[in-house]
């Protein structure tokens, strides 16, 4: 991995948000990617419940101040930085006051799905993408984790299609057990066809619950981690269809040599 440029996008990592397999796995593969030689970047949500005096959050006014349109809406996009001390890598946060303010992550306190959700997702992949721009950042390797960050393949290879700074990069996705219970907006594809993208290509979106989201991000992706061994019969048979290399799942003490392996002679080969 020496000199190669990794960008994570994640919905959760730890310290940030309380440990789980994505939060988890977040943290290990960029750490992974760190100590053996390769540049990476990490972004993710800044939720509200995120301490930002705990975890010395600052806005990156430079990075900051775009609008982006959600739906034939203008909304502000803020950037804020942090660093994991330890290891001495610094996270990107993606923020907006309407989208993630809230003290929560995905649900409020009954457990209901937040009912914008699916343009949380929206604006967070476009963010990503938006101010890795800004950045003038070429990665050679995207790795998604996460649900909230399944719309970043899908969005790099048809919004930002023509985007020569991601003509390069491969796209890995991350495929972890069921996160949620029933379905985001039902109208998130028409909001995703606003952004001109057809909607043949995300028709499973009709329905858009938890594993409809993962098989539009895998669809779109150019190979496919199994980060948990409990995935849905119906979700491993879409991808076992998919003609890209898979790694299948590996506990965590195995996972630096299997994900470096796979990087080097899957994903870059």
């Amino acid at each position: 991995m020496n000199g190669k440029k990794v960008l994570f996008v994640s919905s959760e990592l730890v310290p940030y948000l309380p440990e789980n397999p994505v939060s988890l796995m977040s943290y290990e593969a960029p750490r992974m990617v760190n100590s053996n030689g390769g540049q990476i970047r990490i972004f993710m949500p800044r939720y509200g419940n995120i301490n930002e005096r705990r975890h010395q959050l600052h806005e990156v006014i430079r990075l900051s101040g775009m609008n982006l349109v959600i739906n034939d809406m203008d909304m502000p996009l803020i950037i804020k930085v942090a660093s994991i001390p330890k290891e001495r890598i610094q996270v990107y946060f993606i923020d907006n006051d309407e989208y993630f303010k809230r003290k929560a992550t995905f649900a409020d306190s009954d457990g209901n799905l937040f009912p914008d959700n699916d343009e949380r997702a929206i604006f967070f992949a476009k963010g990503v993408v938006e101010t890795v721009k800004k950045l003038n950042w070429s990665p050679d390797i995207i790795h998604v984790h996460g649900w909230m960050a399944s719309m970043v393949p899908l969005y790099l290879r048809k919004y930002y299609a023509d985007e020569p700074l991601f003509s390069e990069s491969r796209i890995v996705t991350s495929v972890y057990g069921k996160d949620f219970e029933g379905e985001l907006d039902a109208t998130m594809i028409d909001k995703i066809a606003f952004d001109g993208i057809d909607k043949e290509e995300v028709s499973v979106l009709s329905k858009p619950e938890y594993n409809n989201l993962l098989k539009v991000a895998v669809d779109h992706s150019d190979a496919v981690i199994l980060a948990a061994d409990d995935l849905s019969d119906d979700l491993k048979s879409h991808i076992d269809n998919l003609s890209v290399p898979v790694l299948p799942y590996v506990p965590l003490q195995e996972a630096e040599e299997a994900y470096t392996n796979f990087y080097n002679t899957e994903v870059l080969k």
